[in-house]
């Protein structure tokens, strides 16, 4: 999970993508990039940490031209260092810079293809970079020295035949504009929409709807699956369909947690999705237990919020706010490590007492991931005096990894891998445990948009949409992705640093 952005305009977009990446924080909180195009001179600033941090005046300065690129980051695949910060840059052919959101599940073959065929040197441990060197490559063996946008579309078609996996992009070419594109089954969100200045029309493409509404942006609408927007750097707009084959087939847990709720995706409003979440849970709620005693609903913020509200509303309970949230902590799902997301949901959450003594207590949240969070809250609400504590998640249990730009890497690591309702909600503390129906779920989503075929809902089924995935895949993620060896290479780049001082 990621977030990007591209612009091009009749002014400076320096301070348009820095805007458009502080609404796209919360996809992530590692690192920061941008970089922008004046004439034929590029300008770039990334390092890790926040937008506010990374960016500083004299760096706004230098960031000149009427378009650019923005990314920001949360580590699924790479390590965590400033090395694999976006936006990336080859300089062959003709200066492409390329920031991405998603996963490349065959990025080992094709970074080895790269070297053999095309003599290309991958330089991090990124499927960003090696997807960059693809569309490169296939923009290179075109063979001109001035591309059209005929060319430009070729490329894409090129990447879609090569790259499996999620990828929805923002690429910006030296001279000629930006490109946005989105892999042949539109797991990563892609919007694109347009603004009216007295200068003439700018455009912009972003992961989430929310980046074109902060800045005047009208949304046009999404980069469909194998779709590709190219923006000349004149101003003017083509898009294309560039996969031979599609599927339109979204990532759910985009509408579960990972999108703001006032964004549109997929042509979904995310808001409306979680409403109608809350209301299929409260149904299951009924079924389940006709004579429940529940006394009062409190949300676990700030995702569940939508589903909770109209959980509480549709069961008739009363709906209170239980838990204050610091907002200075960040979202301890895309923590690295394990002991960091330990130690800050303490820090992010404090419980008012009097919503808790002496009632039972539903709790609600959008998920349960590896159940750390959850536990915890759970046993701050028994300390506030809860007589019951109930817990609602308005999706189902996470069994299994998710291979597509998510940090759910590992079956040991999730907790609903192999266990039952029964025995989760006896892990996590909790006197009784809901998660929605799968079906549910995708009924309050897909009603937003009845064109969407399927979606991608592989960390609740273990189906991979793109094919692909097998137990060796996900035996060598496991051993890259796992807390333990995160921690490894953390422990390791450490070292080095310390070799360095000492030297």
């Amino acid at each position: 999970m990621c977030g990007i952005v591209g612009i091009v305009s009749n002014e400076a977009v320096n301070q348009s993508i820095y805007d458009a990446l502080t609404v796209l924080q919360h996809r992530g909180q590692d690192a920061a990039g941008i970089i922008t195009c004046d004439g034929n001179r590029l300008y770039l600033r990334k390092d890790n940490g926040l937008v506010r941090d990374v960016f500083h005046t004299r760096h706004m300065l230098r960031l000149r031209g009427n378009m650019g690129i923005g990314h920001v980051r949360y580590p699924t695949a790479g390590c965590e260092s400033s090395a694999e910060a976006q936006p990336f840059y080859v300089n062959s052919p003709y200066g492409i810079s390329l920031a991405h959101n998603g996963n490349l599940i065959n990025a080992e073959e094709l970074r080895d293809n790269l070297f053999r065929e095309d003599l290309r040197h991958i330089n991090t441990d990124s499927d960003s970079e090696v997807l960059l060197n693809v569309l490169a490559h296939e923009l290179q063996s075109r063979g001109k020295l001035h591309i059209d946008e005929e060319d430009i579309f070729a490329a894409v078609a090129g990447v879609h035949r090569r790259c499996q996996g999620a990828y929805a992009a923002v690429a910006m070419i030296t001279g000629y504009g930006v490109l946005a594109f989105r892999d042949p089954f539109g797991i990563r969100p892609l919007v694109y929409g347009r603004r009216k200045t007295p200068q003439g029309t700018d455009y912009m493409v972003a992961s989430e709807s929310v980046a074109l509404d902060s800045l005047g942006f009208k949304l046009v609408g999404d980069v469909l699956p194998g779709e590709a927007v190219f923006i000349r750097h004149d101003g003017t707009m083509v898009v294309r369909q560039c996969a031979e084959h599609t599927r339109y087939t979204p990532c759910i847990f985009e509408h579960v947690y990972l999108a703001r709720p006032d964004s549109i995706i997929d042509n979904v409003s995310v808001y409306k999705a979680r409403l109608r979440m809350g209301e299929t849970l409260a149904e299951k709620i009924r079924r389940q237990r006709p004579d429940h005693d529940i006394d009062v609903v409190i949300p676990i913020p700030d995702t569940s919020r939508t589903a909770a509200l109209q959980l509480a509303n549709n069961l008739g309970v009363k709906y209170r706010e239980g838990f204050i949230k610091n907002r200075y902590i960040a979202r301890t799902f895309i923590m690295p490590g394990q002991q960091q997301r330990k130690k800050s949901v303490r820090q992010k959450l404090n419980a008012i007492d009097l919503e808790f003594k002496g009632k039972n207590v539903m709790l609600v949240d959008d998920s349960i991931v590896r159940g750390t969070t959850s536990q915890q809250i759970i046993q701050m609400a028994r300390e506030a005096g809860a007589r019951k504590v109930y817990f609602a998640s308005a999706a189902p249990p996470v069994r299994y990894p998710n291979v597509y730009g998510i940090d759910m890497p590992t079956k040991s690591e999730l907790i609903g891998h192999g266990r039952t309702v029964e025995q989760i909600a006896t892990e996590i503390g909790a006197d009784w445990l809901v998660f929605q129906d799968l079906d549910d779920l995708v009924h309050a989503v897909r009603r937003g948009n009845r064109n969407i075929e399927a979606f991608d809902c592989s960390v609740f089924t273990g189906e991979y949409v793109t094919g692909g995935v097998g137990p060796e895949y996900l035996e060598n993620l496991e051993r890259m992705r796992s807390d333990g060896a995160k921690e490894e290479r953390r422990l390791q780049d450490d070292e080095v640093i310390e070799m360095h001082n000492t030297a």
